[in-house]
């Protein structure tokens, strides 16, 4: 298979796997979103969207949220871990929303990623699933089939970004991404890997990948 391909190859699959695409986060708006994100941190998705709901009962927006203390955001969001962190950043976000941009969430990257606590992910994340700009949010998902389907060297989360923005064509990007990473967590997780199950990797896999696998299995 050729390079082109394999990324065809990736996006019909993917097309007919998930025809409707599931967003792993509820909210209900951007400052909803990107408290989520914030908070999906060295979390997972099930665990933040239990708490969530929690906290926004209390505070929704920017200006209810400053409201309460650090330490009452903290003990609210306490089970998604490095919640004094997370709690610091929520707090501090939520004031230069107000002061800098009228409570709103800003539409770039340069101004997410000045807000504490949101960094170059989470930033795409909002921007994509909020706002709809063509984004490729690369997390650990994504970094791990990227590898595997030899789309990627695999160095860092960076190089993974800019590769899937080079193969995949930009109108398709903030669909892609997340059925990836839906792809990654039902049919080719990191543990529990079963690779008669995963499709993808066992037509387009990198070759090392897949002896290393074969190989765990004798």
């Amino acid at each position: 298979m050729t390079k082109q391909e394999k990324v065809d190859f990736v996006i019909n699959t993917l097309k007919e796997l998930y025809p409707t695409i599931p967003v792993p986060l509820e909210h209900k708006d951007p400052y909803t979103l990107l408290i989520a994100v914030l908070m999906s941190a060295q979390s997972t998705d099930v665990r933040v969207n239990k708490i969530t709901p929690l906290l926004f009962a209390k505070a929704d927006n920017p200006y209810d949220m400053i409201k309460l203390s650090v330490e009452e955001i903290r003990e609210i969001i306490k089970p998604v871990g490095l919640s004094p962190m997370k709690s610091k950043g929520i707090h501090g976000l939520s004031h230069i929303l107000i002061d800098k941009h009228n409570g709103e969430v800003p539409k770039t990257y340069e101004d997410l990623e000045e807000l504490p606590a949101v960094g170059h992910k989470t930033a795409a994340v909002v921007l994509s699933q909020a706002f709809g700009i063509p984004a490729f949010p690369v997390d650990t998902h994504i970094h791990r089939l990227m590898y595997r389907w030899n789309l990627t060297n695999g160095k860092n989360v960076v190089q993974t970004e800019k590769d899937a923005k080079r193969l995949f064509p930009e109108e398709i990007w903030n669909d892609l991404h997340l059925q990836i990473i839906w792809y990654g967590r039902e049919y080719s997780p990191a543990r529990g890997w079963d690779i008669e199950k995963d499709v993808i990797t066992k037509t387009i896999g990198r070759s090392s990948v897949l002896k290393e696998y074969y190989a765990k299995k004798k």
